[in-house]
C-alpha cells in the first residue's frame, strides 16, 4: 500500500479536521462539521477535500450512532430527512455545475464559513424567538431543504438542523442523537451524487484507511467530553479557526499574508 503523495501541511489539516468533527459531532451535535472542508482546502483541491471527507464522516457516524441509537427525536427526523433529500440533489447539480472552476468552489466554500461564524454571533437572536417550542412544520422543511444543499456542498448542513432543533429544548443526549442518525442518513444519501459526479475514487481509499483511526478517538473523545468540557469554549476555538480559513479561503491570501496586513 503507497501512502499518497500529499503536502505535510495536508495530513495535518486533515487530523485536526477529523478531530475537532469527531469530538463536535458526537459530543456536542453543534455545527462544527464545517470546519473540515474548509481547512482541508487550504491544500487540495476544493472537491477533492469533500470527496476525501464523505467516507470519513459515515465512519464517524457509524461510531456515533452506535452510541446514540434510540436516543433520537423521531418526529423532527420524518420532517427534515424528505427535505433534506430534496435539498441533496439540488446540491449535486450546483457541485457538478461549479466543479470545474476551483476559484469559485473555494470562494462559496469561503463565504459559507464566515457566514457560518456570523450565524453562530446572531444566533440566540435567531432562536431566541422560537426558543420554547417545535418550529412550524414549513419552516422544519426549509431547513432541512438547505441542510441537505449545504451538507452536500461543503458537508456544513449543521446550522440548519440546530435552527430547528435548539428552540425544541430536547434533553442534551435526544439532540445529540437526533443530529447523530440524521446525519447518518444524510451523509449516505450524498454517495449518490458524490458517485454519479465522479468523486468517489479507489484511490483516495488509502488516505482514507490512514485517516480511520482518528475518526475513532475524535468520536471517542467527543462522547467521553459531553457533559464534562464547557461547549461555549471549545465552539469559540473552532469558530475563530474557522473564521480564519474563510477569510483565506475567499482573499486567496495565506494566514501569514493576512495578518501582515493588518
Amino acid at each position: 500500500m503507497t501512502i499518497p503523495d500529499y503536502p505535510t501541511l495536508f495530513w495535518i489539516s486533515a487530523i485536526l479536521a477529523l478531530l475537532l468533527v469527531g469530538i463536535g459531532k458526537a459530543g456536542f451535535g453543534g455545527g462544527v462539521g464545517l470546519v473540515a472542508t474548509p481547512l482541508m482546502a487550504l491544500t487540495i483541491p476544493v472537491a477533492d477535500a469533500a470527496a476525501l471527507l464523505l467516507p470519513l464522516l459515515i465512519i464517524m457516524d457509524m461510531f456515533s450512532i452506535y452510541h446514540y441509537y434510540g436516543e433520537y427525536d423521531r418526529t423532527s427526523i420524518r420532517l427534515l430527512l424528505p427535505a433534506a433529500i430534496v435539498g441533496i440533489a439540488i446540491g449535486g447539480l450546483f457541485f457538478g455545475y461549479f466543479s470545474h472552476n476551483e476559484r469559485i468552489m473555494r470562494v462559496g466554500i469561503g463565504v459559507v464559513a464566515l457566514l457560518f461564524v456570523l450565524y453562530q454571533l446572531g444566533k440566540a437572536v435567531i432562536v431566541g424567538a422560537l426558543t420554547g417550542s417545535r418550529p412550524p412544520a414549513w419552516l422544519g422543511m426549509l431547513l432541512g431543504g438547505m441542510a441537505g444543499f449545504t451538507s452536500t456542498l461543503a458537508h456544513a448542513g449543521g446550522p440548519p438542523v440546530a435552527i430547528y432543533l435548539i428552540p425544541q429544548r430536547l434533553p442534551r443526549q435526544t439532540f445529540v442523537g437526533t443530529t447523530v442518525v440524521l446525519f447518518t442518513l444524510i451523509n449516505l444519501i450524498k454517495l449518490i451524487p458524490y458517485g454519479y459526479l465522479g468523486l468517489l475514487r479507489v484511490g483516495n481509499l488509502t488516505t482514507i484507511l490512514i485517516l480511520a483511526p482518528i475518526c475513532f478517538l475524535g468520536v471517542r473523545l467527543g462522547i467521553f467530553l459531553n457533559g464534562k468540557v464547557n461547549e461555549t469554549w471549545f465552539n469559540r476555538v473552532v469558530y475563530t479557526l474557522l473564521f480564519l480559513t474563510g477569510l483565506e479561503l475567499v482573499s486567496g491570501q495565506s494566514l501569514l499574508g493576512l495578518l501582515q496586513n493588518f
